[in-house]
């Protein structure tokens, strides 16, 4: 799945994302796009769970397209 995270901007923000996706699921893959303020995640768990988790990091997120 691909999420805009506006308010991903920073090598912080990239780290609290990666965490708060491997807090829920630790064998997911997480490509940040800083630029775009996008992140690919390849995981097990529902898309809604992963909002939830960014959610519950501070970053708002929603499905791209």
């Amino acid at each position: 799945m691909i999420l805009n995270i506006p308010e991903m901007s920073c090598g912080h923000c990239r780290a609290a994302v990666e965490a708060a996706v491997a807090g829920l699921d630790a064998g997911a893959t997480v490509t940040v796009d800083l630029a775009a303020r996008q992140a690919e995640i390849t995981t097990a768990a529902a898309p809604e769970a992963v909002i939830a988790a960014l959610a519950a990091a501070g970053y708002e997120a929603a499905p791209a397209g």
